[in-house]
């Protein structure tokens, strides 16, 4: 292996870090907001909210998300209503068009990992805030909502790691994320198994660093799990 052309590959992947992260959080932070949307539909008891929910959670997690991103950017560009709304400035550029299908794609998953978190609060906990006398909102607020999150954490860490992977297909619409300036990099030099050895260790130390903060937020989240810590005794106080 060639160490000095590792290294430049390197640097110039580096430089592409920021564009993949920010595809990344903001297709998670969009999404997570839909996500919610979608899981309260589902658990709304109205049958037509209820199926529009499973229909949309059907169509993004039974299609391929490389498949949904080709009918944003290419797709609706073939549309002269599309090309003629105040829509179109965002959908012609590529990153939106990216930030859409990903946020789109995410929220099928998400929602039902969060609605699974909804479903696993007991009963008992919520009709025991009803009987303190709290409004339904607050019962949501202050008791379902950060239960749910700590039950859906474990699964939702796994969904955001998968969408940090999934921004290397942005680079198939030419966003030079990491994956787009290792396939420039390849084109250019034949040299395909640095560049992608180089691309590999930087999504895996991205994605363990992601790993690591969400234990650190389920951590926080269950103080319940933490080990007691033992107070030291005053001098003069029998232990």
């Amino acid at each position: 292996m060639d160490w000095t052309f590792t290294l430049e590959t390197f640097i110039s992947l580096v430089a592409a870090i920021p564009l993949t992260l920010q595809l990344a959080a903001t297709s998670i932070l969009l999404g997570a907001f839909l996500a919610l949307g979608l899981a309260l539909l589902r658990l709304s008891g109205v049958r037509v909210l209820d199926w529009f929910a499973r229909f949309y959670v059907f169509v993004f997690r039974g299609t391929p998300l490389l498949v949904q991103i080709f009918l944003i950017y290419y797709g609706l560009s073939q549309f002269p209503a599309v090309r003629h709304t105040m829509l179109w400035p965002i959908l012609r550029e590529p990153y939106w068009c990216a930030v859409i299908a990903l946020t789109l794609n995410t929220a099928a998953y998400a929602s039902e990992i969060i609605r699974g978190g909804l479903v696993s609060v007991s009963h008992g906990q919520i009709e025991a805030a009803r009987a303190c006398g709290m409004p339904r909102f607050m019962v949501f607020r202050r008791i379902v909502l950060p239960l749910a999150i700590r039950q859906a954490l474990p699964g939702y860490g796994n969904e955001m790691i998968s969408m940090v992977k999934a921004t290397s297909l942005a680079s198939i619409i030419t966003l030079m994320e990491v994956t787009g300036v290792a396939a420039k990099i390849i084109s250019e030099t034949y040299r395909a198994i640095e560049v992608f050895i180089v691309a590999g260790v930087i999504y895996l130390t991205i994605n363990f660093l992601l790993t690591r903060l969400v234990h650190v937020v389920e951590y926080m989240l269950s103080p319940h799990l933490r080990a007691p810590r033992l107070r030291t005794p005053v001098q003069g106080e029998s232990k």
